[in-house]
């Protein structure tokens, strides 16, 4: 047996493993040593890795509802995985609990440009459709940071990123899906049309739910043209509090940009040197500057872009920018990359821990201050990045102390609580935030939430210890 499993491997059990292998065959179930180390965790930060008690690769919706059916049977808990790429310890498994991998199910099984629309399985990767989908001049536009992630991952999850100020979020390009409920039932909800009036959006309700309430098994996704022409402006500026206040202007500009981060000094020296890449930014600005905003513009016509591109530097200059930069293409590009890439580089660093609050986009200096303050009196250091145009903050959390992080990773996202904000602005809830959800957020709220998962999943085994402690939905089925 490996080192690497945080519990132990589970005692076999023939009856559930026997009826995995007649529903998938024995080339699709992993059991014991055989289960790869990778199947044990996601990328959550200070989270332990468990060992399943299987691992099953279904390769149809046929084969999931067997599996549901099941699982029911034995009592077993499934926990659904996608490509693993998840910051919250969503997807880490149950011990004693089954991996339901949706590796084998990663087809595109339909490209409709007469719709703009695609419909896809939930192990098809970003990069994957994004491939695809280049010959027909189309794009789907939600980019959470890493184009290996699962779009069945990114709709667990409602993934944004760095577009979303532009497209929104994964559930605003959800037009349907069809998921396997934890009865074993198969649902399918929406369709290629972009508006219904007809009962309860049960495809809205799914999105989100990180594996709770269903196992998705085919989504259609809508799609937009692709703009041929882009242009990446780099603005510093000597506060956080100048980049914060410079963004709602940007926002209402009118210019609509793709995306618009900010940076700040650690995070930019830490990004840019992990990545390997140099601006071209001088030692006197550098030497002034405290942060940094990254504005990408994108257009069908490059008349117009290069337009907006002068008007929007010439706007960064009156917000008070130190400068002004519009990165040559290959810049640009290494910029954006170096800026998704940024868990990565805070990871490397040797990061405790993250956090992805979110708050109205205007208390973003109010709530960097409170944030500032709580290091400062922990003796933390706490840098960050974020989507300055939607509110959301990322941090990178460095305390050593375990009992000192989490009372200040509790704080942290209570203060963005506070200010109107919420837990998790993209990387959801998972095990490792329940605890917050469960203190900050409104009681009736949870209740309610813990009714809709006991209807969709009423034996409780649907990722079980996500969103809420297992105990409390246990509660529920009694």
């Amino acid at each position: 047996m490996g080192t690497w499993c945080y519990v132990r491997h589970p005692e076999p059990r023939p009856v559930i493993e026997g009826l995995l292998v007649d529903i998938v065959g024995a080339a699709n179930v992993d059991t014991g040593s055989d289960i790869s180390e990778d199947a044990t965790h996601d990328e959550a930060l200070g989270a332990s890795p468990i060992c399943p008690l299987a691992v099953v690769r279904p390769g149809s919706t046929e084969e999931v509802a067997a599996i549901v059916v099941a699982a029911t049977s034995e009592g077993v808990p499934l926990t659904p995985r996608g490509s693993g790429t998840g910051l919250s310890g969503a997807c880490i498994p149950v011990a004693g609990g089954v991996v339901v991998s949706f590796e084998r199910m990663n087809r595109i099984l339909e490209i409709d440009t007469a719709n703009h629309v695609a419909v896809v399985e939930p192990g098809a990767t970003l990069a994957d459709l994004d491939v695809a989908l280049l010959p027909y001049g189309l794009i789907y536009p939600v980019f959470p940071g890493e184009q290996s992630a699962s779009l069945g991952g990114n709709v667990a999850t409602n993934a944004g990123g760095m577009r979303a100020v532009k497209y929104g979020v994964t559930r605003h390009h959800v037009l349907g899906i069809e998921a396997v409920l934890g009865t074993g039932e198969v649902i399918t909800t929406g369709g290629k049309f972009v508006k219904s009036t007809s009962g309860y959006d049960l495809t809205q309700l799914v999105i989100g739910s990180e594996g709770t309430l269903a196992l998705v098994t085919r989504v259609i996704l809508r799609l937009h043209p692709r703009p041929g022409h882009h242009a990446t402006l780099l603005a510093p500026f000597a506060t956080v509090d100048q980049v914060a206040t410079a963004v709602p202007p940007i926002v209402a500009s009118g210019i609509g940009p793709l995306l618009v981060e900010y940076i700040d000094l650690v995070s930019m020296a830490g990004i840019t040197a992990n990545a390997g890449i140099e601006l071209g930014v001088p030692d006197d600005i550098k030497e002034r500057a405290l942060a940094y905003l990254v504005i990408v513009l994108e257009n069908h016509h490059a008349s117009r872009l290069e337009e907006d591109t002068q008007a929007l530097a010439e706007h960064l200059a009156d917000l008070g920018a130190l400068d002004v930069y519009v990165l040559p293409a290959h810049a640009g590009t290494q910029m954006i990359e170096a800026r998704e890439r940024a868990f990565w580089a805070a990871k490397a660093s040797g990061a405790d821990d993250i956090v992805d609050v979110v708050v109205p986009r205007a208390s973003i200096p109010a709530y960097l201050d409170v944030v500032n303050g709580l290091a400062a009196r922990t003796s933390s250091l706490v840098v960050g990045c974020g989507h300055a145009a939607d509110g959301n903050v990322h941090l990178s959390v460095w305390q050593s102390d375990p009992d000192v992080r989490n009372q200040l990773l509790h704080d942290i996202v209570a203060g963005g609580v506070s200010l109107g904000g919420a837990v998790s602005g993209e990387h959801g809830i998972g095990t490792q935030k329940r605890r917050y959800l469960a203190e900050l957020e409104d009681p009736i709220k949870l209740d309610l939430m813990r009714r809709i998962k006991a209807a969709f999943d009423p034996n409780g085994i649907l990722n079980p210890g996500t969103i809420f402690d297992p105990a409390t939905i246990e509660g529920e089925h009694r």
